[in-house]
């Protein structure tokens, strides 16, 4: 057993265990994620209980959406009448029933002894909705200006709405937008030449333009009124639903596995594609994807560089002393920051100091409404550029420091200069390095959170940093963040176990998005490590 020991083999195991444990914990944490989170987007079935509690009866219809079990004594203490279970635990439901403006809330709660009868609720329609969040319940016709039209023109009645829909998106994004850029243009003009005829008059045709597009949103919006679906929930009411304010439609009862799946995938692209809505507890998260995939590349472009320099002044021109000693650990140490102590000092140098600057340089037309002098995602890239700077230099001193000085000494007795050395040889070959410190960069600062809460991530962006306006890359504009949407959606959300799914699939594309910048990366490394293999030999 000594020799065993002696042997090193305990210790050869005991790593093998760890990171094996290590592995399968990260493995369950993403399984688990992902499982809570893929799941919300497949079509759960829709039951109907009669429920029964003393003299009264009633009936819901909804998903089924948790079960707890509760003891009885429990119930008992909390003033709940329960002489008639048998048993010492009862199941407490919560069911989805959704009708948010019927009910006040998503979510009905009952006990199982409570329940006379528990079956699907046959011919049941979920509506997903623009806002109130989805309805339940049974469809009993349709009309349009008042004229009925038969349950099979639904599909035909969705999509023109939706066509309409896009219709006035992209008057808004496009016509209006321009016109609006353009009044705004005239104003900063006219704070020069207030009497000016010529910008006066353009002003009065831009507003004239105003008008007409104003009243062509408003007819369509008109339009999307028309069609009518009227639905009965489970309390036996029927709604009126305008056919403008849905978004899809379906049965879940009676879809077959293959479209049950075709749904899941049609929903899991739309989370992806689409704004959120409803205070961030319905629709997609593109946006928050965009942002976060355009500040990290940002940050990269921005910190890479800087890193680079630095180590390579660090590692090849700066002294043995105590000058560059005390830099060295002056960096060493800014990795062990709190990253929200960055986030005050982008807010107060980058936000109020340098672009409070530059506003009063080149927008003092604007002023007093900044331009870059409030947080954006350029000061976010460049806090977070900061706070990732160390990485980045200390794994390219690493991979400058494991290059042979042979190699240097070879490129200068044949005649090159130290910059053509660095530039053709060294930085080539610690190239793999560099990507190393850019891997660890980005998987830092992907998931920063606390920061960007104050140099420009918001909860909900008006425009994307990038759109088809001139100058086209809007770098003072505030941005989504997946980190933040996590944040919202679960501690600040106004419905919270609505939104706990969501919690959930956020939180795996946020992975998944860290996973795929790190597997370009490492893509990238294993790819210059190749190319300049040939330098090593």
């Amino acid at each position: 057993m000594g020799n065993w020991f002696r042997s090193g083999s305990p210790w050869i195991w005991l790593t093998g265990g760890a990171v094996s444990l290590s592995l399968v914990a990260v493995l369950g944490l993403l399984l688990l994620i992902g499982w809570k989170g893929l799941s919300y987007f497949w079509p759960a079935p829709v039951y109907q209980f009669d429920i029964k509690q003393g003299a009264n009866t009633s009936v819901v219809i909804g998903e089924i959406y948790g079960r707890k079990v509760v003891p009885v004594e429990q119930l008992a203490d909390a003033g709940i009448d329960t002489s008639g279970f048998g048993e010492q635990n009862v199941l407490r439901y919560m069911v989805k029933t959704g009708n948010r403006e019927m009910a006040g809330s998503d979510f009905v709660t009952f006990l199982e002894p409570y329940i006379e009868n528990q079956s699907l609720a046959q011919g049941v329609m979920v509506i997903e909705r623009l806002k109130n969040g989805r309805f339940y319940g049974f469809p009993v016709h349709l009309t349009d200006n008042g004229k009925a039209l038969p349950l099979e023109a639904l599909p035909d009645s969705l999509a023109a709405a939706e066509a309409i829909r896009d219709q006035i998106r992209v008057i808004e994004n496009t016509e209006l937008a321009s016109i609006n850029r353009q009044i705004e243009q005239l104003r900063r003009e006219s704070l020069h030449t207030p009497d000016d005829t010529v910008i006066n008059t353009q002003k009065a045709t831009l507003e004239a333009q105003f008008e007409l597009v104003a009243e062509q949103l408003q007819s369509l919006h008109r339009q999307l009124d028309t069609d009518i679906l009227t639905v009965r929930e489970m309390s036996g009411v029927e709604v009126e639903i305008s056919m403008g304010q849905v978004l899809d439609l379906w049965h879940p009862n009676e879809l077959t596995f293959s479209g049950k799946f075709g749904h899941w995938l049609k929903q899991l692209g739309k989370f992806v594609s689409e704004d959120p809505r409803e205070a961030n507890t319905e629709g997609g998260v593109f946006p928050a994807i965009f942002g976060t995939v355009f500040m990290v590349l940002l940050m990269s472009v921005i910190v890479t560089p800087l890193g680079v320099m630095a180590a390579i002044y660090l590692h090849e021109y700066a002294g043995k002393n105590i000058v560059t000693k005390l830099i060295r650990v002056a960096v060493i140490n800014l990795a062990g920051v709190p990253s929200i102590v960055y986030g005050v000092f982008g807010l107060g140098f980058f936000v109020y100091m340098v672009g409070g600057t530059i506003d009063d340089i080149f927008f003092s037309d604007q002023l007093p409404a900044p331009t870059f002098g409030t947080p954006g995602i350029l000061w976010s890239a460049l806090t977070l550029a900061i706070l990732t700077l160390p990485v980045v230099i200390v794994s390219t001193e690493e991979g400058l420091a494991r290059i042979p000085s042979s190699v240097r000494h070879g490129s200068l007795a044949l005649g090159a200069t130290q910059a053509e050395t660095l530039w053709r040889i060294v930085l080539p070959m610690a190239s793999p390095a560099i990507m190393t410190g850019l891997i660890l960069a980005v998987a830092r600062a992907a998931g920063e959170v606390a920061p960007l809460m104050l140099v420009g991530v918001v909860k909900m962006a008006p425009s994307l940093p990038i759109d088809s306006h001139f100058p086209y890359l809007h770098l003072d504009r505030k941005f989504m963040h997946l980190g933040y949407h996590i944040y919202d959606v679960g501690f600040q959300s106004p419905n919270v176990e609505a939104a706990r799914p969501l919690v959930y699939a956020t939180s795996f594309l946020l992975v998944t998005v860290i996973v795929g910048l790190n597997l370009t990366a490492i893509g990238i490394r294993n790819h210059l490590r190749e190319k300049f293999r040939s330098l090593e030999q």
